[in-house]
């Protein structure tokens, strides 16, 4: 069965996409710790982020670099912070999230968001790639 991530990625389930290639995709969380929380994962299903090949997963970083370029310019933060969990989906991803400080990087911080809320804060990132 496929993941809710590769059905989002095909456009079976909807979401707030802020970008994608031919090998990965980048869309906004929607129970984000700040605006701007962005979810980079492989367009290819694999479970675990260390079960990806090493020239995908390598490609997976210079994407969300891109990404986080974009994120800083579209959203007001100080920097990007990265995290992987890899529990809650079966399909590997890494967490892009707008961060001020430290305590920021806390999935107990996450709240349902508006999808208005999440259209306009994708604008404002896509404006930047």
């Amino acid at each position: 069965m496929a993941s809710i991530f590769s059905r989002i990625i095909k456009g079976e389930i909807p979401c707030h996409k802020i970008y994608e290639d031919g090998k990965y995709f980048a869309f906004l969380e929607i129970r984000p710790i700040n605006p701007g929380h962005t979810i980079i994962t492989p367009k290819k299903e694999v479970d675990y982020l260390f079960d990806v090949d090493d020239a995908l997963l390598g490609g997976m970083m210079v994407f969300a670099k891109k990404v986080a370029h974009a994120i800083q310019k579209g959203v007001s933060c100080k920097r990007i912070g990265v995290m992987v969990a890899g529990l809650e989906v079966p399909h590997a991803h890494i967490h892009l999230i707008p961060i001020v400080g430290l305590s920021d990087l806390n999935f107990d911080k996450q709240k349902q968001a508006d999808s208005v809320d999440l259209a306009k804060v994708a604008e404002k990132i896509r404006r930047y790639l």
